[in-house]
């Protein structure tokens, strides 16, 4: 293999690959240019121009009459203005200072509630030209801040930094109760409402409350009777589309979400947390008089019945009245005449699957435990 043929410059002895290179080099000055902050000295003159620019906003710079730094004279300049001038308009609410007039009107519209800046498209007013611009973005869908890791993008940066956390595992927000970190304050905040049970979101419609807006946003779908979510297959229709999307699982007959101990599957996520319980033992709800626990919400609901003595359930025929749904549908087969469950050997019927599983030890020859 050939070495590369290589140029030598006459006045610094710096070497080029590329003949043009040196051409430029030496026709950018007589002799090589020096940075007069680093000495460094670059291949060119544009060079060392853009080299200056970035040691001057590198260079840091002490204010002489509060004595901060600065990382560019710009911003040094900028200190020594607020600095020297005096500060002459002062807020009428508070009496904050400010040294410009355009920065004491915009605090100001802090305490009048003042909004000149309107949205064209939807007409939310912002105090804040910057507040707008951040808004529209809602509506272009222009996201300008991009991850450089997954290519996600975000329409503010401070959600790119936040989002940022999830690749480098930091998780700086702790719940002092439990111990559980997030990477996102919001997170935190939404979590401790579990230990709290506060509850901020108020539906004005029916005055039920929940821990997260979102949850707020899809309840009030209910009430509006809003369904832009449709089923091809059978024509439902829902307001949600991860509703619909759990729905065509009835007719795909789709199951993602598998039980890692006995391979079960589930369509719903929720389905599989309540059979992993049956594996565990796991039974989080407690009934508070008697101390029993239940691994579903709805069966301690049923247990609270028999000590507060409700029964919600009443029969229409005769009035009479049951603690649960299920007993009240076996009472109504007295009236209906109803027997569901048959006996495969001579045709029997019965009201009640009990009735049947005796009446099959007929034919085996069991004799009964009873």
């Amino acid at each position: 293999m050939m070495d590369e043929e290589t140029f030598s410059c006459e006045l610094c002895g710096r070497i080029f690959l590329h003949k043009i290179n040196l051409k430029q080099r030496s026709n950018s000055e007589d002799k090589p240019s020096f940075c007069q902050i680093c000495k460094s000295s670059p291949t060119m003159k544009s060079e060392l121009t853009t080299h200056n620019q970035m040691q001057a906003k590198e260079k840091i710079y002490t204010g002489e009459i509060c004595s901060n730094s600065f990382s560019g004279e710009d911003n040094l300049t900028r200190n020594i203005r607020n600095d020297g001038e005096e500060k002459l308009y002062s807020c009428e609410y508070c009496k904050i200072s400010f040294t410009r007039k355009s920065d004491l009107k915009r605090h100001e519209r802090k305490h009048t509630g003042e909004k000149p800046y309107a949205c064209e498209i939807c007409g939310k007013s912002f105090s804040q030209k910057g507040h707008l611009n951040l808004h529209v973005r809602t509506h272009t869908g222009e996201k300008p801040y991009c991850c450089k890791i997954c290519s996600k993008k975000f329409s503010k940066n401070g959600h790119l930094n936040e989002h940022m956390k999830i690749h480098s595992g930091e998780k700086p927000y702790c719940c002092e109760m439990c111990g559980s970190a997030f990477t996102q304050k919001i997170n935190l905040q939404e979590h401790e409402r579990i230990h709290t049970g506060e509850k901020p979101y108020h539906c004005e419609v029916c005055g039920t409350s929940f821990t997260q807006s979102s949850t707020l946003q899809t309840h009030m779908k209910m009430h509006s009777g809003k369904k832009a979510y449709h089923c091809e297959v059978c024509g439902a229709d829902f307001a949600e589309k991860s509703h619909l999307q759990i729905h065509i699982r009835i007719h795909t007959g789709e199951k993602p979400y598998a039980c890692e101990i006995c391979r079960e599957s589930f369509s719903q996520k929720t389905h599989l947390n309540l059979h992993i319980r049956t594996h565990t033992g796991e039974k989080p709800y407690v009934c508070e008089i008697c101390n029993k626990s239940f691994s579903l919400k709805r069966t301690l609901n049923d247990h609270m019945r028999i000590h507060t003595g409700e029964k919600p359930y009443s029969c229409e025929m005769c009035s009479s009245t049951f603690r649960h749904k299920y007993t009240l549908q076996r009472h109504m087969r007295i009236h209906t005449g109803e027997k569901p469950y048959h006996c495969e050997v001579c045709e029997s019927s019965f009201r009640h699957r009990s009735a049947l599983l005796g009446h099959i030890r007929i034919h085996s020859g069991e004799k009964s435990t009873l």
